[in-house]
């Protein structure tokens, strides 16, 4: 007799390895919201992969319990699509901070959109480098100075919602790490995971240690009697392509979303900006390769192809 299994927890996702993090990172809460979107989707711990890049984020595949890959500064997202390629049998999350995606990583970020691949790309957003000591970010904005800096940022800050809608992600969201309404959090990050395509979460959080300008306080505000985070549903706003068949709702639907991302101050929405069902890269190469469809990389006979077409061209 077979026992019946039991449903997986975010304990489940866990590990026992000691949490390094500053106190009050919001690291923290990233972490365990990605616990709580796994278990609610419940993917079993050897069918997900996660790759890190460098920077605090880059140990959260230590503190998850699944395949870990810790990659190189700003390669991510090409590790991360190597092994989603390799195995579609994984679920392939990737993580990285705001300097390393859009920074040394900014060129692998945006050809990464264009592929539009099955995997998920949750993004650390803290304003700075936390790692190496709080330099400004690319997402801080020209004129500001945290603590950590002796002058302040001289370089515009990039758009990480306009340049994902623009590079071709297929859902396209913001989140914040230490929201305290539930499980908003995780449940916009289940979202992704699910979404067939290339999905990117850009996940607004805190650096206690060396950002003192996007603090909780700050978030936590409300300019004019309005919260300053907001949800977009809470306001009408749909950012999903319903006819994907129609370039011009296609078009349409971005140009808000562009819009939208440019919205920040006294009031920074969060959620899902543009979403839009379409042909994923695995989709692409089943019609190239025939084997592609039906077995993972990983599983194919490479040391015994017949290789005489491709050199018989060579001559």
């Amino acid at each position: 007799m077979i026992a019946e299994q039991k449903p997986l927890t975010y304990k489940d996702y866990s590990t026992p390895v000691h949490i390094n993090w500053c106190p009050a990172c919001g690291d923290f809460g990233i972490v365990t919201a990605i616990q709580k979107a796994l278990a609610k989707l419940q993917i079993p711990p050897h069918r997900v992969a996660m790759f890190s890049g460098i920077g605090c984020s880059g140990k959260t595949p230590h503190y998850i319990n699944a395949y870990g890959f810790h990659t190189l500064h700003g390669r991510v997202v090409p590790n991360a699509s190597g092994g989603r390629l390799a195995n579609r049998d994984l679920t392939v999350i990737a993580v990285g901070g705001d300097g390393d995606g859009y920074g040394i990583g900014s060129g692998y970020f945006v050809n990464a959109g264009r592929r539009n691949l099955n995997f998920t790309y949750l993004v650390f957003d803290n304003g700075v480098y936390g790692l190496t000591k709080g330099q400004a970010a690319p997402t801080l904005a020209r004129g500001m100075k945290t603590k950590s800096m002796p002058e302040p940022a001289i370089q515009d800050s990039l758009n990480p919602i306009a340049l994902a809608i623009g590079s071709g992600y297929t859902f396209v969201a913001r989140g914040y790490a230490l929201d305290q309404s539930g499980d908003v959090l995780a449940n916009l990050i289940a979202e992704a995971i699910q979404h067939e395509g290339s999905s990117f979460v850009d996940i607004l959080q805190t650096c206690p240690t060396y950002n003192d300008l996007m603090t909780v306080k700050w978030f936590n505000e409300k300019p004019q009697g309005n919260s300053r985070l907001y949800q977009l549903t809470e306001e009408g706003y749909e950012g999903v392509v319903k006819d994907v068949s129609n370039p011009d709702e296609i078009i349409a639907k971005k140009a808000q979303a562009v819009g939208k991302s440019y919205e920040w101050g006294d009031r920074v929405p969060l959620g899902i900006f543009y979403q839009a069902r379409l042909r994923t890269y695995e989709e692409e190469l089943e019609g190239r390769l025939p084997n592609y469809g039906t077995a993972p990389l990983i599983d194919w006979d490479v040391a015994h192809r017949d290789v005489s077409k491709l050199l018989g061209a060579l001559r």
